[in-house]
């Protein structure tokens, strides 16, 4: 067809038409464009980046050899975040539990095989450097924070749930008791609290046997590995949470194996994100491209079309039907 802007006859010029030939080189060049900008811009929206390390973070670390199963945490930590007070039932324990809406932090009690003692160990979010939860996040309502928790916003929370499904230690819960306010809740370290010069969990705060401390995970890793060293043959040697899922903030010690202990000891080493970065960075290309796709399919066809009408003649599978 001849290019309108070059017809010098009286006729009206109609509305732009697109070969079948210049879809193909219009979309190969959106791709090219999307590839280069659209995807780069948004990256850092999209996509968990890189941890970078931060060795100033906070963590916690529990020492379950001290724990005595007292569940002072569980009070204190329902206290500090105006949750119902825990049961005082020591029976309590005897059933595994997971962190929930009125608990987020649980006790749990196992047995030793070893010698039949009991073994307690406390339960709550593990604030992984490379947080699943947070990649997952649809609108950033869970983020890794700089100082160490991995923290929730509530106010942009769309309540999908898909940070539950990606969370590898399922610990975070959704409350259904507000049908206006319904939230996801987790343990968020006390965040508040360990902002403040001096603060600290309230979890670690009312421990009476220093079970679970607080500090820079860096140090607490130090210390964890002289525990281990200093009292050959009291201790698993391994720090639960070094480098499972990529490393967590919270830390811990223990005399029996982590898988008799409810521990989940298959999540790898690999932080989550990893596995789904590059599914995530594709995603805008794949928004921008399937809309002009399609946008020039129907041209093209409505193009043949009109084409078909002006001439009388039919497609051969239309002939074939008549």
């Amino acid at each position: 067809m001849a290019d309108m802007a070059g017809c010098d006859c009286n006729c009206t010029p109609g509305p732009p038409t697109l070969s079948r030939r210049g879809f193909f080189r219009a979309a190969a060049a959106l791709g090219g464009a999307v590839a280069l900008g659209s995807v780069a811009g948004t990256k850092n929206a999209l996509a968990v980046e890189d941890f970078d390390g931060r060795p100033d973070r906070f963590g916690m670390l529990t020492d379950m050899t001290k724990c005595v199963g007292c569940r002072m945490c569980e009070q204190a930590c329902a206290k500090a975040n105006n949750l119902p007070t825990p049961p005082s039932d020591p029976a309590v324990m005897d059933t595994p539990r997971r962190p929930s809406a009125q608990a987020f932090t649980v006790v749990n009690k196992y047995t030793n095989p070893a010698d039949g003692k009991p073994v307690f160990r406390k339960v709550q979010c593990m604030h992984c450097d490379e947080p699943a939860c947070a990649s997952a996040c649809l609108v950033g309502a869970l983020k890794k924070s700089p100082e160490g928790p991995v923290v929730y916003n509530e106010d942009i929370c769309i309540g999908c749930r898909y940070c539950m499904i990606a969370c590898p230690f399922g610990t975070l819960s959704y409350d259904y008791t507000s049908a206006l306010t319904p939230a996801v809740r987790k343990c968020i370290m006390c965040y508040s609290k360990i902002k403040q010069e001096g603060g600290m969990p309230a979890c670690a705060s009312a421990c009476p046997p220093k079970a679970t401390i607080f500090g820079k995970r860096s140090e607490l890793l130090k210390a964890a590995q002289q525990r281990i060293m200093q009292e050959p043959g009291k201790y698993v040697d391994q720090i639960f949470g070094q480098s499972e899922a990529g490393g967590t903030g919270w830390l811990y010690l223990s005399a029996v194996p982590f898988d008799k202990t409810g521990f989940k000891t298959d999540v790898g080493k690999t932080p989550y994100p990893e596995y789904t970065k590059n599914f995530l960075l594709a995603v805008p290309m794949v928004l921008m491209m399937w809309p002009a796709a399609l946008t020039g399919i129907n041209a093209i066809i409505r193009r043949r079309d009109k084409g078909s009408e002006a001439t009388g003649k039919t497609e051969p599978h239309e002939e074939g039907r008549r």
